[in-house]
């Protein structure tokens, strides 16, 4: 068997591995392999088909720990949001049996989902959380 059907049939199963798992190592090792394979194609020799297989390996190895690392970093400095706690004003119900209003909070009409009781507009409310554009609200100020 030729060498770089070895390497790229090697590549295809290290790929098939990682959508089991899901960790990108995997996929990276695939993609070198598929790379000394690609090498061994165009005539490149064992020792050529090993270096590039390691430097594939490592350059991606390590953008896959920067990507996850810097991922992981932004998910921690999220934390509860500036928004948490501050005031605002109920403007009209969008469908007050399911709790939706319109608030005004930065001199911008938001979304509000509303727990606890329901009050007539005007009413002032405190943002206990921030699900992507809707603004989570109750008229008791968050601890």
């Amino acid at each position: 068997m030729d060498a770089y059907l070895l390497w790229a049939v090697t590549g295809i199963a290290l790929i098939i591995i990682e959508m089991l798992t899901g960790t990108f190592y995997l996929l990276v090792l695939g993609i070198a392999a598929l790379s000394a394979a690609a090498v061994a194609w165009f005539g490149g020799s064992f020792w050529v088909q090993a270096v590039v297989i390691t430097g594939v390996s490592v350059i991606g190895v390590l953008l896959v720990k920067r990507f996850r690392g810097s991922a992981r970093a932004a998910q921690a400095m999220q934390g509860p949001g500036l928004d948490v706690g501050q005031a605002v004003t109920l403007d009209a119900w969008i469908s007050e049996a399911d709790g939706l209003a319109r608030v005004n909070y930065r001199n911008a009409q938001w979304e509000a989902q509303v727990t606890g009781e329901r009050t007539p507009d005007g009413r002032v409310f405190y943002i206990h959380a921030v699900d992507g554009n809707t603004l989570r609200v109750s008229s008791a100020r968050p601890q």
